[in-house]
């Protein structure tokens, strides 16, 4: 077994929620990739597009948002506030007010992630579900995604069918934007 082959508990935890909820998908293990750039380097050319996912909060820290888009795109604060106080207020919800990304205490409370880790398999932790998921609207034309599964040390690759599976088996609200 090589360094890369070791799976930690996350990482064991995903793969288990997955398997156990006949979920199908393909993972490998590299070295860390805490950022963009660095888990690019391992990143395979498996034809998935690739996601960057942030964790953020309002500015009364009592509603969190995980907000996933593809990762060569950089996206203003600014503007995600915008898109997801068009989104929440056309729906007649509270609009979110100024956002701020979500501390490594908040990311540990809600999804049980470390900062680098952060995916949408985070969402198996929030039992609650207190977090609400925003998803690009490019991803649904994807036909594969790939993520960490909760450890920057692995990807996992999962087809669009598998993923909406996914996101119905754990429950929390889901929300499109349009981010370009």
């Amino acid at each position: 077994m090589n360094q890369y082959e070791i799976i930690s508990d996350r990482q064991e935890r995903v793969l288990r929620y997955l398997t156990e909820h006949d979920i199908p998908f393909t993972t490998y293990n590299h070295p860390e990739g805490k950022t963009i750039e660095e888990a690019k380097r391992w990143w395979k050319d498996d034809g998935s597009v690739h996601c960057k996912n942030i964790f953020m909060r309002n500015h009364k820290g009592d509603q969190h948002y995980l907000i996933c888009f593809p990762c060569d795109d950089n996206l203003a604060i600014h503007d995600i506030e915008h898109w997801l106080k068009e989104i929440l207020v056309s729906k007649g919800e509270k609009a979110p007010g100024k956002l701020s990304f979500a501390s490594p205490e908040r990311m540990m409370r809600y999804l049980g992630l470390e900062p680098g880790s952060v995916s949408p398999f985070g969402l198996i932790n929030d039992i609650e579900h207190h977090v609400i998921l925003f998803l690009d609207c490019r991803l649904l034309n994807a036909p594969s995604l790939s993520f960490h599964p909760n450890d920057c040390r692995g990807t996992v690759v999962i087809s669009q069918e598998a993923f909406q599976k996914y996101l119905n088996s754990v429950g929390n609200k889901v929300e499109y934007i349009q981010t370009t």
